[in-house]
């Protein structure tokens, strides 16, 4: 008798790390991937730091300064906020809870907790609902 579960993906890639919400997402490759969004949003800042006047009050400054300094900012901010909001809900997953507890991410002042507390959490053992294993996803066999 065939079997029916579909295969699973062991190697999604990139495009999958960063734009996918579906699947489960181990420990090395959440922190691997928000290391790069805090790199990508360092180079953003220190762009904007170096193009003030150096006479600018800093406490004049805001995130709206900064949204208006480029007008690219604010659509990378919003691909930023959703391969975050991608990269938390698969390491939900991974977990074993449901990805809406992911939303914590956008409530100021959880925000910060709640990614260091989804990244230190050790997977779930063997296959859950969401996946067969860290770093994957089902994929319909053909």
């Amino acid at each position: 008798m065939a079997s029916t579960a579909p295969a699973a993906n062991f190697s999604p890639g990139l495009v999958w790390l960063f734009l996918s919400p579906i699947g489960r997402l181990g420990r090395h490759a959440y922190w691997l991937g928000f290391a790069f969004v805090w790199l990508i949003i360092a180079m953003a800042l220190r762009m904007w730091w170096t193009s003030l006047d150096p006479g600018v009050n800093v406490e004049e400054l805001s995130l709206i300064s900064f949204m208006e300094s480029n007008p690219l900012f604010p659509i990378l901010f919003f691909v930023l906020q959703w391969i975050e909001l991608a990269m938390v809900i698969k390491r939900c997953q991974d977990i074993g809870i449901t990805g809406f507890l992911a939303l914590l991410i956008f409530i100021p002042g959880v925000n910060l907790l709640a990614v260091i507390i989804f990244g230190v959490v050790p997977s779930a053992g063997g296959a859950n609902r969401y996946g067969p294993c860290p770093d994957s996803y089902y994929r319909r066999s053909s």
